[in-house]
C-alpha cells in the first residue's frame, strides 16, 4: 500500500498526461487529493521518471488562490506569471521552512516581506535564522519587499531570472 502521492507520482511515470490529470481530478472529487504532500514528495523525487509529468499535471492546481495568502503574494505570482519565467511554487514546506515562493528545479526561493508580518523583534530574528538554514541547506533565497514589488515590476523579474539562471547553471 501507498500514499496518494507516491501512488501519483509512480503513475506519472507511466500515463499519458492526459490520464494522469483524470486520476487526480478523480482523486479531488473523492476528498483524497491535498497539493501539499504531493509538493513535498516532489521536492524529494529527485530524478523519478515521473516527477516532471507530475509537476506539469499539478500546474493548475498551484493557481488555486488558497495556496496564496496574502495581495503581496497574489501580486508577486501575477508578476511572475506575466513574465517568461517559470511559475514558483507558493507556500510549501522546503528543509523544514515554509517559503512563499520556491523553484525547486534551481533550488531558489523568494520571501515576500510585508511589515505586516515581518514587524515583531521575533519575527525579524527567525526570519535571518531561516533564511541561513536554508543556505545552509543549499536554497538560495532573496526578500521581495511591497515596496519594490511596486516601484520596479520588470527590474525584480530580471533579477531573479538572473538569480535563477545562474542556479541552473551551478
Amino acid at each position: 500500500m501507498t500514499t496518494l502521492p507516491r501512488t501519483l507520482l509512480d503513475l506519472a511515470a507511466s500515463l499519458s498526461a492526459e490520464r494522469l490529470e483524470k486520476v487526480i481530478g478523480r482523486a479531488e472529487r473523492l476528498g483524497l487529493f491535498d497539493l501539499r504532500p504531493v509538493e513535498a514528495l516532489l521536492l524529494r523525487a529527485g530524478g523519478h521518471r515521473g516527477a516532471g509529468r507530475l509537476r506539469r499535471a499539478l500546474a493548475h492546481y498551484r493557481d488555486d488562490p488558497a495556496f496564496v495568502r496574502s495581495e503581496l503574494e497574489r501580486r508577486f505570482l501575477a508578476l511572475i506569471r506575466s513574465s517568461d519565467l517559470p511559475v514558483p511554487s507558493t507556500n510549501i514546506f522546503v528543509e523544514g521552512y515554509e517559503v512563499d515562493a520556491y523553484w525547486p528545479e534551481s533550488r531558489f526561493a523568494v520571501e515576500l516581506d510585508s511589515f505586516e508580518f515581518h514587524h515583531t523583534r521575533e519575527a525579524f530574528e527567525s526570519d535571518r535564522r531561516r533564511q541561513e538554514e536554508l543556505k545552509l541547506a543549499g536554497v538560495e533565497m532573496i526578500r521581495v519587499t511591497w515596496q519594490r514589488l511596486e516601484e520596479n515590476p520588470k527590474g525584480l523579474v530580471e533579477r531573479i531570472g538572473t538569480l535563477l539562471a545562474r542556479r541552473r547553471g551551478q
